[in-house]
């Protein structure tokens, strides 16, 4: 069984003697990182590889261990493929873009418990590699793979946008977009222009959000889960600026497409996109209407019914913020 880079720091400190205090102090980095580190739970910077490795005297066998992919969740044979890859990108096989694909699954339910913070370095490094070897990458397998790469920025934007670095989560979601055209997936596309609508709700920017949730609703190919999500966003947007009819048709809209998306899972890429979910989203929209009896059985019952690995992700405090004000006002 091949070792963990988590796996291997850990044998290699206890080989040591050392505590994972010391061991962090003399990095340095916060005890809680290393042991977060061995458990798998984050995935350091390349930089903070090396220096485990010069600290514990490994003389290269932690830092060989390190992969900008955080391949805890992968057999042997697909982190050997991945690694194989990194080293020939013209040589890239299809279980190998599934194996990338199916690491950036298991990561993207870490959000929603770790937060983005502990987890944008790792994807920072993940979506370049993964973008350096799709440059190398011509022929058949270069739209699957282009595919792939879009997950991986998106989620990097993600995670720049639910933390508010605005100005990178930009500049991925853009980037993620157009890797979506050349893989000609309008469910990658359409996720990454919602993620920059999420943004600009975060910016209090209204005419931009009902602007741009319209474009993710419009986009040719995007599953009826993100159109519903969509368009009930961009209601919000429109509430905002007084645009009541407006935002009163969208959800109509929305609502009537709900029984026929209830026929159908919601895309892999965007796993949230539940009735559950677009209930949190009506909450705000009514919010903004000002329909505060509405808006707050809304979001207590989407607050109350969502998955328990979710309860406390950091994107569900505007929707708790929400509910709190809908109360105080209704």
């Amino acid at each position: 069984m091949v070792e963990t880079f988590g796996n291997t720091l850990l044998r290699l400190r206890k080989d040591r003697g050392l505590s994972q205090a010391k061991l962090a102090a003399q990095v340095p980095v916060h005890t809680s990182n290393v042991s977060r580190y061995e458990s798998g739970l984050q995935h350091p910077e390349e930089h903070v590889a090396a220096r485990l490795d010069t600290v514990l005297n490994a003389n290269g066998e932690l830092l060989a261990s390190w992969t900008p992919i955080d391949t805890g969740p992968l057999t042997a044979d697909q982190r050997e493929r991945i690694a194989y890859s990194r080293r020939y990108p013209g040589r890239i096989d299809e279980d190998a873009i599934t194996a990338l694909a199916e690491s950036l699954a298991a990561q993207r339910r870490l959000d929603d418990v770790l937060g983005p913070i502990p987890l944008i370095p790792s994807a920072v490094a993940q979506a370049s590699m993964v973008t350096d070897i799709l440059e190398e990458v011509n022929g058949p397998r270069r739209e699957a793979l282009a595919s792939v790469a879009s997950e991986y920025v998106q989620f990097a934007g993600w995670l720049r946008a639910e933390a508010r670095h605005d100005e990178e989560a930009v500049r991925l979601l853009f980037e993620a977009e157009e890797l979506a055209d050349e893989a000609k997936d309008g469910i990658l596309a359409a996720q990454a222009i919602n993620f920059r609508g999420y943004l600009a709700r975060q910016q209090d920017k209204p005419r931009a959000m009902a602007r741009v949730f319209l474009t993710a609703y419009l986009t040719p190919g995007a599953h009826i889960a993100q159109r519903i999500g969509d368009g009930i966003q961009a209601a919000q947007g429109y509430a905002k600026i007084g645009s009541r009819d407006e935002a009163l048709r969208l959800l109509d809209t929305a609502d009537g497409m709900i029984d026929e998306a209830a026929r159908d899972e919601p895309p892999a890429t965007a796993y949230w996109l539940t009735p559950t979910f677009h209930r949190l989203n009506s909450g705000l929209a009514h919010l903004a209407l000002g329909d505060y009896a509405a808006a707050a059985d809304h979001l207590q019952t989407g607050l109350g019914n969502l998955p328990k690995d979710q309860q406390g992700a950091t994107w569900t405090n505007e929707y708790r913020d929400g509910l709190t004000e809908a109360q105080a006002a209704s």
